[in-house]
């Protein structure tokens, strides 16, 4: 499939729902990744509305909040999304009983770490499902990475990702939360990244 990125983004990048419908109407397998952070409650409806059936993947590293698991509980319920959960291969009492606790992001064994809770998981999730568009809500404020995207980029072995967040602001994504009446989720944490702005890996080595 030949696309004219430079066209598309031009013409739909701040255009969120439509680069979903557009994407949609590929008609080519697709997912949704999701880590039920903040706000992810946007891209699950913005995706689901235009086709409900699209797998929803979210790479449980088992260190998330309670309430994150309460909210994925909900969101997936509200939407009734086609949640599939990929776990790393060890539990988390596995590890830490091994490796002791999450290593500090200056440990040399964090990259070790996120492999494992993370890239791994995200990696048969790819094999598994197979897809050849994947949408996520990654936005250009997140990370330096991040704020050189365009919306909508191929990958090197042909996957189409989609970003129709990538320029929302904050307000924008809580507006849309209030319109739709979505909930929201702002006890996150995430042990691969610590601060909110360091890349988690997924949109450097996809």
């Amino acid at each position: 499939m030949t696309l004219d990125l430079a066209h598309i983004n031009e013409e739909l990048g701040r255009n969120a729902q439509g680069l979903v419908d557009w994407a949609v109407g590929l008609n080519q397998p697709a997912i949704i990744t999701t880590n039920f952070r903040p706000f992810e409650a946007v891209i699950l409806h913005m995706v689901t509305r235009a086709n409900p059936t699209v797998p929803v993947v979210w790479m449980d590293n088992g260190y998330n909040t309670d309430a994150t698991y309460r909210f994925a509980d909900e969101v997936t319920k509200l939407l009734k999304l086609d949640l599939h959960i990929y776990l790393p291969r060890r539990s988390r009492a596995h590890r830490e009983a091994v490796d002791g606790l999450t290593p500090a992001l200056d440990d040399p064994r964090h990259a070790a770490f996120t492999q494992e809770v993370k890239l791994e998981p995200f990696t048969r999730a790819l094999r598994e499902t197979a897809p050849k568009v994947w949408f996520t809500a990654l936005r250009a404020t997140d990370t330096a990475v991040r704020a050189q995207m365009e919306p909508v980029n191929v990958n090197p072995d042909g996957l189409i990702k989609v970003a129709p967040l990538l320029h929302w602001s904050s307000k924008d994504l809580y507006q849309y939360c209030e319109l739709h009446g979505l909930p929201n989720n702002f006890d996150y944490v995430d042990p691969t990244k610590g601060e909110d702005n360091r890349e988690c890996g997924l949109h450097v080595t996809h």
